[in-house]
């Protein structure tokens, strides 16, 4: 039976000893042309493509209406907050640095953008390895975006795969590497906010980009049947 993950010790870190995240300071003159500083975090692991991850929406239709319009939202213990995270399938660059996907660790491999992959490609191959779910396209790819400029530069694109079933929900296995423990769960897109906080109810943390989808689609789904105006 798998132990419950826990943070045992945390310590300083300098910026020189990172292997994935850098500070920076930041020395810049503002609208009034006065002369500021400002620090920031960043990954060193950004290749030639500009893109640090990729999000994935993975949207689960039957052809038949035999299941509600769904979504795939992912368990995943973080230990940055030393608790458990629900999110989406998610993959980060392949650091140019790192020797190849074969020879690093599985700690290391989950969620990479192989070099030579497109955002697109690296979402729809893990969302497979992640939920097992195979996309049969992919509707919409965002921009370049950021979720925290106020403290990185780190960015993402968000790439929405369609997962189309002829009639019942499936659920195949996932593909996980050795020391990778993710456990998925498939929610209706009309029930993913009122699960979100059950969710946090129990003690989960909730990513906040998922969680802004979910009141984002709740929100339209009140105002299109009149109950908000």
């Amino acid at each position: 039976m798998p132990l419950e993950p826990k943070v045992t010790a945390v310590t300083p870190l300098n910026t020189d000893q990172a292997k994935w995240i850098g500070l920076k300071q930041i020395h810049y003159t503002d609208q009034d042309g006065k002369k500021r500083v400002w620090e920031s975090a960043e990954r060193k692991t950004r290749g030639a493509s500009g893109i640090d991850a990729v999000a994935i929406l993975a949207i689960l239709r039957s052809k038949t209406n035999a299941f509600p319009l769904s979504t795939v939202v992912i368990e995943q213990y973080r230990p940055a907050i030393d608790k458990f995270v629900i999110g989406r399938s998610k993959a980060y660059v392949h650091a140019t640095q790192l020797p190849p996907r074969s020879q690093l660790n599985s700690f290391c491999r989950k969620g990479l953008i192989d070099k030579g992959e497109t955002a697109e490609q690296a979402a729809i191959r893990e969302l497979e390895e992640e939920t097992g779910y195979k996309a049969e396209k992919i509707t919409e790819s965002s921009p370049i975006i950021f979720s925290d400029p106020g403290m990185s530069n780190a960015n993402m694109k968000l790439v929405v795969a369609s997962v189309p079933m002829n009639d019942q929900l499936e659920m195949p296995d996932s593909k996980l590497d050795v020391g990778e423990h993710i456990v998925k769960r498939v929610v209706p897109l009309d029930k993913l906010n009122a699960t979100l906080k059950v969710y946090d109810e129990k003690g989960y943390v909730v990513d906040a980009r998922l969680a802004h989808l979910a009141t984002g689609y709740d929100i339209a789904q009140r105002i299109g049947s009149g109950a908000l105006p």
